[in-house]
This record gives structure tokens, sequence and C-alpha cells, in this order.
């Protein structure tokens, strides 16, 4: 609750922190390899936001190895017939039939047809929309199109504007970089992140003329550990990351842009032994050396925020239902455990929880409503109304014939979100990024060019139509930072600060749930409705 700066459900914390040591009992059962004390139990760690070490982890890849357990339940249940996987596809439009989701439309990204699927309920399970921002830390597939539907159809909208950027990514090396790497959170229990105390070293760092090594300790400023001594480097992500672009931005960045402070393990080598860092960090460690060329065990890291997670997502109830019946989001797409900011692995912790431990139970107070039972054909003039929507939608994006990229658009957009509704925030620079949105919508609308054709496989009007609704998505943000006169969490407005640079809430004006509905048509206003936040066991602090 603290962590998301009181801007989270209490009910929704709680349950979470209820089911979270069965998710670690299932992943074991699982076979995901954590890791363990001498004795054989399983090992724990601090991670940001926490004073305590409460996090279960696998080495520096924690995610993908219960990624991999995770796969492979599924694989189990597909090898035993009992789910069916269609791969390459990707979910265009939902159905609503008398007021309720009874399936989807999707795209084979392979034949480039569309497809009806029917169903008794929908699950959307579509993650985040960080890639809006063009750079991030996301896989590059990753979009908001299914959300985005499901928002033109109905369902409602929360929180847009919390959106997570990680502290430790490798910095932006050009302009030619379609991702961003990130560097596992665990790195900041052993590294120790600073910046020269002098200007004259940084501008020397910023020539090439030194290096890191080369500043002696009395000249490091470890700008974390001095402002805030409790948490030292271990401060929830928003701080970190502000902290950062504090320091660049007052011009003592260490790398060639400027844009990068240092994680230095050189005394966690002294201290442990080269040894121990390596058995901890390896992996991570030959990864930064494979993108830049650098070893961190003999030169500081170079790292810089980037975007990695949005806390907001489509709006659910309790029981992780949409405003639609029959529909429900869960894991990143729904906005329901974070508040303001996600603190380190939790959002493994959520994704988790809700399909194994809470969507299994409340998704049957649904389907215990007889109604749903019967099962719908997809020949219903509703399947072939959506249908029919998405086709010409595909047709309106293949025939605007212009003369620009996708991904040149992209990059456009992203560089505007960045600039305009990143990490710092204000009410000029955000009605200046509406607009410039806007005007950028227009020359998508009449400007984009799609080579091939509609028939087979086609990524770049696949990526078309994700732009589409990333520029919806942009304007949501956009809208809802724009709404929310404080600063909380990921969303940083520099009009409410305190004298020291930290983030002033408005528990009086805004201690709510911004939830945005669709007006029926992109180029107008969402309407915003207020979930007011009721904390029954939790006290409000402001420290």
């Amino acid at each position: 609750m603290k962590g998301g700066d009181y801007r989270a459900r209490e009910a929704n914390v709680y349950r979470l922190a209820e089911v979270s040591n069965n998710i670690i009992d299932q992943c074991v059962a699982q076979g995901v390899p954590f890791a363990r004390e001498y004795g054989g139990m399983l090992a724990n760690r601090s991670f940001g936001g926490a004073q305590v070490s409460r996090t279960f982890y696998a080495k520096g890849q924690t995610g993908q190895q219960l990624l991999l357990g995770a796969y492979s339940s599924l694989m189990c249940q597909v090898n035993a017939k009992k789910v069916k996987l269609y791969t390459r596809y990707e979910m265009e439009d939902v159905v609503i039939v008398n007021g309720r989701a009874r399936g989807i439309i999707a795209k084979n990204l392979v034949s480039g047809k569309l497809e009806r699927f029917s169903a008794n309920a929908v699950v959307i399970a579509t993650g985040g929309y960080g890639n809006t921002y063009f750079l991030s830390t996301n896989a590059m597939g990753c979009n908001c199109t299914a959300a985005i539907q499901c928002y033109r159809k109905g369902a409602y909208f929360a929180n847009p504007s919390y959106v997570q950027i990680h502290p430790t990514c490798i910095p932006v090396h050009g302009d030619k970089q379609s991702k961003l790497t990130l560097m596992s959170e665990s790195l900041r229990n052993d590294g120790r992140i600073w910046v020269p105390k002098k200007l004259e070293d940084a501008k020397k760092l910023q020539r090439g003329e030194i290096r890191g090594a080369d500043i002696p300790e009395e000249d490091r400023d470890y700008y974390l550990e001095r402002r805030y001594p409790a948490f030292g480097n271990l401060v929830p992500r928003d701080v970190a990351s502000r902290a950062a672009k504090e320091r660049c931005d007052k011009g003592y960045g260490v790398n060639n842009t400027g844009l990068a402070v240092f994680l230095d393990f050189s005394e966690s080598i002294n201290r442990l032994g080269k040894d121990v860092v390596e058995q901890r960090y390896g992996n991570l460690f030959d990864m930064y050396e494979e993108i830049t060329d650098e070893s961190p065990y003999e030169t500081p890291m170079m790292i810089f925020p980037a975007v990695h997670y949005t806390m907001g997502g489509i709006w659910v109830d309790y029981e992780l239902q949409t405003s639609i019946k029959g529909l429900f989001a869960i894991g990143e797409c729904n906005f329901s455990d974070h508040g303001a900011n996600r603190l380190g692995a939790s959002a493994l912790m959520q994704g988790l929880a809700d399909g194994y431990f809470v969507l299994p139970y409340t998704i049957q107070n649904y389907l215990a409503d007889q109604e749903v039972w019967p099962k719908v054909s997809t020949d219903l003039p509703e399947f072939a109304e959506a249908e029919k929507g998405v086709e010409a939608e595909i047709d309106r994006l293949m025939n605007i014939k212009g003369k620009r990229s996708v991904d040149s658009i992209h990059k456009e957009l992203g560089h505007i979100m960045w600039e305009h509704v990143g990490m710092g925030r204000t009410e000029k620079g955000l009605k200046e990024g509406i607009e410039m949105i806007k005007k950028l919508k227009k020359e998508f609308e009449t400007n984009l060019f799609i080579p091939g054709s509609k028939e087979g496989l086609n990524t770049e009007l696949d990526k078309a139509i994700h732009l589409r609704d990333f520029f919806t998505m942009g304007l949501l943000i956009a809208n809802d930072a724009l709404s929310r006169n404080e600063s909380c969490g990921g969303h940083f407005r520099e009009e409410y600060q305190t004298e020291e640079g930290e983030a002033k809430r408005d528990d009086e004006n805004f201690f709510y749930v911004g939830c945005w509905e669709y007006q029926g048509n992109d180029d107008k206003a969402p309407e915003l409705i207020k979930e007011p936040l009721e904390y029954e066991a939790i006290k409000v602090q402001n420290t």
C-alpha cells in the first residue's frame, strides 16, 4: 500500500498478500529452480522498496524461470487435450451479445485471415501499454490493441497515467534502437549508484577523457544513500528513477549523452569476492558485456531509467470483471493491485495470483448464471458486424498509401510521450503533448505507408494496427496526467513537489481511481468517472 503511494485498492492488495505464499508452493511444484540456502530452504533477498528480505528469486532471471514453469504446466494441459493453443494470432475485437462478452475476432498473423471465436466468458491477459513510448523494456510485439478494443466497446480504463519508469536499464545508444534492455532490480542489492561530485569530472566522462574507475572514492556522490539513508540504493523505483533524472538534468550524467549514472560493484567484489558476485549476477554481467563491450567486474555499469511497466489498465471489480459483463482482465492489463507504483517482483506475484488463485474462483460466480451456459453461434449478426468493422479498419489503413513507415511515426510518438508525458510532467508540457499527439495522429491517418497486402503475413500491417491504438493510449495517459493535479508514484507533476523534490500527494482531492469511459469516437475526449478509495486497516501517511 505504501509502495503504491496509497493509490491502490486495500481489499485487492490484502488478497494478493493472502495468496502470495501459495504462489511459491505452486511454482516449486512446477519445477521453478528458486535459489536455496545451504540447508535446502528457499532463500530470500531484498528488492526495491522493501527494507526486509522478502523476495524469492532464481539468480538474476526469476521472471524467465517462472515463465518456463508456467509454460511447462500449460503444455502439459495442451498435451492432455484440455487446452487448445492458437499461436501467432492476435485479438482484434471483443464481441458483445445481449450486453455480455461472448467471443472475440482474432487475426491469424500468418494467413492474414480473420477468425471468430465464441465463449461463455472472455479473459484478456495481454500485458501493458509501455510500448506507447516506442523505446521500452517490453518485447517489441507487446501492444495494447486488445485492451483498447475492450475500452472502445465500453470497458473503463483506470489510472492510465501511472507508468513505471525502471531505474536500472542500459542507456540509449543512438537513434537506431528499437527497444531497451532491463538490468534486473536485484543488482541494487549489491551495486551502489553514484555520479561524480565535481561537475568537471562529469564533463570529462562525457567527453571520454576519463573512465568511472579513475574517479577516487572521495569524489563520488552516492546520492541515493545520501538522500535516503533508511533505504539506500533500495528505494522504490519511482524515487530512484526521478533521482537519476535530477542528477543528469543538473549535468552530472556519466556517458556521452549525459543520460546515465553509474551502478558500481567494486565494493561488493572487495567485500564478498568476485566468485560470490559472479554466482549471484553472472548472467546479468555477461548480458551487459555483450551489449556494451564493458565488463562490470572491472568498470562500473552505466544505467538510466526506461519505461518498463504500467500500473494503469482496464478497470476491474474485486472479482476481476470489467465494466462489461463476462469480460475479465488479469495481470498487467488490469489496474487492480499496484496503485501508483509497483514494487519489485510484484508483477510476477500479481500475474500468478490472478491466474492461479483468484480468477479460477471468482469467474465461477459469473458462470453460475445459467444465462451464459448455452453456446452462442459465431453466425450471429454481432459476430458478423464485429468482423466487418475489423475488416473495414484494415482496408482503411492499407488504402492510406502515404510515404511514412509505421516505425518512423511510432518513433516520433515515443519521443513526444517521453518528453511531454514522461518522468517529469507539467500542465504546459501535457497540453503541448496532447496537441502534438493529435497532429501526429492526422499525419498517421493521411501519410502512412504499409507495404504488401492484407493477405498473408504482413508485420507492417500488424504494427500499424498497434500504432493506431497507441495513439488512443497516448492521449489517455496524457489526459489522465493532466487531470491529476498531484504527484504520486509513477505520476510526477513538477508543479506538485516538496522543497526536497519529492512527490507531493493531494489525498483530499485525488484519493480515487480515475476511470475513463469511451465516448464513441477516438477524437472525442473520454469522460472521467471517479471510484473513491476506501481504507479500513491502513492509515494513509505522508512520509
